[in-house]
């Protein structure tokens, strides 16, 4: 099942560059993956009937979270629906999409990538893998449906999908951590093997689970984001719609009920909305005269007809419901290829403007005839048999009860509202065929269309004779739902799926369905009036539009005043916070022991330096006198450090507060050398009690960290696990890079961000557009360019491009003799920082600040010779490193960031031990040269050409 999934990834990769080389052809190939997804479900299915398949990967022991796939009957099924229609979907676009069409490349990427997160959300046995795979749906569906950016209904659409399925996957969020918490455990087999006992706190839960499972599904009130969708390309339609992202909350509501549909608010949610939904739904559809649009409302309906059905919790209903299921899938996908076939060859899909179409391409018009029969619930198709079932199904609960407490009045309400749904499908599937393919044009006409060629109709062809072929197969079909249904409580009249059971209810209730909507669509025109003068002035879509600028303008309020562009008034709130809550905290607990003021007179007389710094700072008024004063503090704080014992952490600091201290100096050459008289007196003694406070209050909790200790230091334990976990005597740095990997590795993908922030308020589009090395500098007009003298070199290659005042031969002299060794101390730091003091951290530090000396020699131009290379590059390869490093161990049997050990001897070296960890060192070493280096491009190379830009400004004006 791993590789499956890996197989998406790897061709949803390799989609852009397929399709470069290839062209269209390469939907073929990239249907591979889905088609052998399915061969291998197929291969399974016994093994599946018995729950027998699955697969574990240990991700997070430590939160019960392991990557657990299994496919049991309900997850065979879906996995069939997922991967065969996505297969077929993937075929389709092979004919669907131009060779001169742009953006194929990303979109089949996405939609195989999107193929692959269905089938982990279908297979995943972890809540919190579930909603991992459930977001990463979301987010490939946003891609796919603004397909086309340029577009604003695409766009638009886009936007709303994605925020309407996002809170509802936030909510289904919540309720995953309640339930997991209630139940002490996340497995999904588990909680359907013991589910917690019935509580507020249960009904809670699962109202949030079905929260996520409406919006997924479009129901009301979410639907209205599902015809929006219709803006993406008919292929993504038919995928997304009808068989995989839709139908992501009818799984998870199938997955739930066995166990929770007797939990107070299951039917109570389901039952009204999802009866409601189909009324909706079909209502709209038949209001459409563009088909996409008329089908994508009838896929409401019917996602609501599915969830109601499935929702009522009896054992039949379950059954019958997984059947429509995959009817569904079949009958729809069909007719949105064929909308597809319609817009390419017609060019439009208005049934205003279509007419006779069935005589254009029979074929065409006998598979869709094949869909809409199914859709429609008439034999022989799969519908037919599927919604004999359900109503065989519901009869039972509304008379008997049937395991569930609807006996009476609210089944049989259920029943009348899902007839009338029906009613309704039978009506707009009849609008459907007509508009589509047997209207007449004015002159008796037939819409001029070009040839439809077996490419475009096979796929819609193959789909249409399974839902054909699948109504003779009830026998079948039945023998492979019937496991998941009989996690249920027996039903009182269990029935196979069958073409015929003789007259009765069922029966009579198709009939009586059929008949009505035929009625309905012979009258279409006296209940389109009907419609017209029954529309409402709301619609979830108005109300959706309403809160989105509610609460625009609600933000924008809150930002004109919580932001009023003072800096100084930001961080005064932050720190009034901190007073006023762990203040009152620390304050309001009991003193503890006595605290050790100091160990030694140099510890005290650190200190007292310190305090001075501090106090000699807010009386500064320049600017660069103070950012010196305060990295006296820090160096300072470095000291007391060294005086304590932790090398490691001084050196850190030294290193810290240094490449700081260059920073303050880059960007203060932009601002006025003194500090304004602001703020007023007053202002500046309320500014002199908050830092006093926050002083007051930081210090009484660093004492209360040491006075109010409960258990023995930890220190004993940390040293024997960087011994043994980690093999290495660095404490310091055998916890970063691999005691708290994990940690390491988010802070220095932060300081990424944080990098491409900086450079993107100076670069514009890359940070590479500025590197230029000295050959590449023209000699200016009129200068004649001598031979260099044999023998002569200079110091520095670059200084030649600064003015003569701006040059210093001497510190060229130091640079040229410093910068090699301090790239050799960095390399020593990483390599060194497993056993002695140093790391990848420190390391890249020292490295940085080489290359600060090199461009403080020379200048930019001389920053450039010293590292010709894209800061960007620099910091992705870090990152790069570090991942790589994280994930080999997956390919040896071990798991994510374990380290491994290697000793051996080496000529001339002699014994040498290697930790795995120093990979990942070597990726912190290179992010943080990356870091240094793009803060030098962006304050100081890009600084410098602002200033000299504004040079050359001023000398054209005094010249003009």
């Amino acid at each position: 099942m791993l590789p499956l999934l890996a197989a998406h990834v790897v061709l949803a990769v390799l989609a852009p560059v397929l399709i470069g080389r290839m062209g269209s052809r390469a939907f073929y190939v990239l249907a591979l993956g889905p088609a052998a997804t399915t061969v291998w479900a197929l291969a399974q299915t016994d093994a599946a009937m018995r729950g027998e398949v699955a697969q574990q990967l240990t991700w997070v022991p430590a939160l019960d979270m392991s990557v657990t796939l299994v496919m049991g009957p309900l997850q065979w099924l879906m996995t069939l629906v997922v991967a065969g229609v996505g297969a077929l979907v993937l075929a389709y676009c092979a004919a669907y999409f131009g060779e001169g069409e742009a953006g194929r490349g990303l979109l089949a990427g996405t939609l195989v990538a999107f193929a692959g997160a269905m089938l982990g959300l279908v297979w995943a046995d972890n809540l919190l893998i579930t909603y991992v795979f459930w977001e990463l749906t979301t987010v490939f569906s946003f891609l796919l449906i603004g397909f086309d950016p340029a577009k604003r209904s695409a766009r638009a659409a886009a936007t709303t999908a994605l925020v309407v399925t996002t809170l509802g996957g936030l909510a289904m969020l919540v309720g995953i951590l309640v339930l997991g918490g209630l139940s002490g455990t996340y497995s999904i087999s588990g909680i359907l093997a013991s589910p917690p006992a019935s509580s507020g706190a249960l009904s809670a839960a699962v109202v949030l689970l079905l929260l996520g499972a409406l919006s997924k599904s479009a129901l009301f009130p979410f639907h209205f984001w599902l015809p929006g969708a219709m803006a993406a390309p008919t292929p993504v339609s038919a995928y997304l719609h009808a068989a995989a992202m839709v139908k992501a909350g009818v799984f998870l509501v199938a997955l739930l009920v066995p166990a929770f549909a007797d939990v107070p608010g299951w039917r109570e949610l389901l039952l009204p909305l999802g009866a409601l939904t189909m009324l909706i739904g079909g209502w709209r559809s038949l209001r459409q005269y563009d088909i996409k649009l008329l089908l994508a409302y009838g896929t409401v309906s019917q996602l609501g007809f599915l969830l109601t059905v499935l929702g009522l919790g009896s054992q039949m209903t379950a059954f019958a419901g997984m059947a429509m299921v995959l009817a569904h899938a079949l009958f729809k996908a069909t007719l949105f290829l064929v909308v597809g076939i319609i817009d390419k060859h017609a060019g439009t899909r208005d049934i205003r403007k279509l007419h006779g179409l069935r005589h254009r391409m029979p074929l065409v018009f006998a598979f869709a005839v094949l869909a809409s029969m199914s859709m429609a619930g008439l034999p022989p198709l799969i519908g037919f048999i599927g919604k004999e079932s359900i109503w065989a199904a519901l009869l039972a609960v509304a008379t008997e009860g049937d395991g569930t407490p609807l006996r009476g009045w609210a089944g049989w309400a259920v029943v009348v509202a899902l007839v009338l749904g029906t009613v309704l499908t039978v009506a707009y599937t009849l609008r459907f065929l007509h508009g589509a393919f047997w209207g007449r044009g004015p002159a008796d006409e037939d819409t001029p269309c070009t040839h439809v060629s077996p490419r475009y109709w096979a796929v819609p062809g193959v789909l249409a004779l399974l839902s054909l072929g699948l109504g003779f197969s009830g026998a079948v079909l039945s023998e492979h739902i019937w496991p998941y249904a009989e996690q249920l409580e027996p039903a009182l009249h269990p029935e196979e799926l069958a073409l015929w059971h003789g007259v009765g209810g069922p029966l009579l209730l198709s009939v009586l369905a059929t008949l009505g909507g035929v009625l309905l669509f012979l009258g279409r025109k006296t209940f389109g009036q009907l419609q017209g003068a029954l529309s409402f002035g709301w619609s979830a879509e108005r109300a959706y539009g309403w809160s989105i600028r509610g609460l625009e303008r609600a933000a924008v309020e809150t930002t004109g005043l919580a932001q009023r562009g003072s800096v100084a008034i930001y961080l005064a709130v932050a720190l009034v916070v901190v007073v006023a809550v762990p203040g009152t905290v620390v304050w309001t607990v009991e003193q503890g022991g006595g605290v050790i003021a100091y160990d030694t007179p140099a510890q005290l007389l650190v200190a007292l330096v310190i305090v001075l710094a501090a106090l000699v700072t807010t009386r500064s008024r320049r600017r660069l006198r103070a950012v010196i004063l305060v990295s006296v503090t820090g160096y300072g704080c470095a000291l007391l450090f060294l005086l304590h014992g932790a090398v490691d952490l001084a050196l850190t600091q030294v290193l810290v507060e240094t490449i700081s201290l260059v920073v303050f100096v880059l960007v203060l050459r932009r601002l006025p050398q003194h500090f304004t008289d602001r703020p007023l007196t007053r202002m500046r003694y309320w500014r002199m009690a908050l830092a006093t406070a926050v002083a007051v209050v930081v210090g009484a909790i660093l004492t209360a960290a040491t006075m109010y200790r409960t258990q023995a230091p930890l220190t004993p334990e940390l040293v024997a696990g960087a011994i043994d976990f980690g093999a290495g005597y660095n404490v310091v740095n055998v916890t970063l890079v691999d005691v708290r990997a994990w940690d390491t590795f988010g802070e220095i993908s932060v300081l990424l961000v944080a990098a491409t922030g900086v450079a993107s308020l100076l670069f514009i589009d890359t940070r590479s557009a500025g590197i230029r090395r000295v050959a590449d500098i023209p000699y200016p007009k009129g200068v004649k360019k001598l031979p260099s003298q044999p023998g002569r070199r200079a110091w520095l290659p670059a200084p030649r491009t600064l003015a003569p005042e701006n040059r210093s031969i001497l510190f060229e002299v130091v640079t040229r003799l410093i910068f090699h060794p301090m790239l050799l101390i960095g390399v020593y730091l990483l390599f060194a920082g497993h056993n002695n003091p140093g790391g990848g951290f420190a390391g890249g530090i020292v490295v940085g600040l080489a290359l600060v000396v090199r461009y403080l020699a020379g200048g930019r131009y001389e920053l450039d010779e010293a590292m010709p290379v894209d800061a960007g590059v620099v910091l992705g390869a870090g990152l790069f490193v570090a991942a790589i490093s994280a994930l080999s161990p997956l390919a040896f049997g071990g798991q994510v960031l374990q380290s491994f050990v290697l000793e051996t001897d080496v000529p001339l070296l002699g014994h040498v031990k290697l930790v795995s960890s120093l990979f990942f060192d070597i990726g912190v070493f290179l992010v943080i040269i990356g870091l240094v280096l793009d803060l030098l491009r962006s304050l100081g190379s890009g600084i410098d050409r602002h200033i000299r830009r504004e040079q050359r400004q001023r000398e054209e004006e005094a010249a003009a």
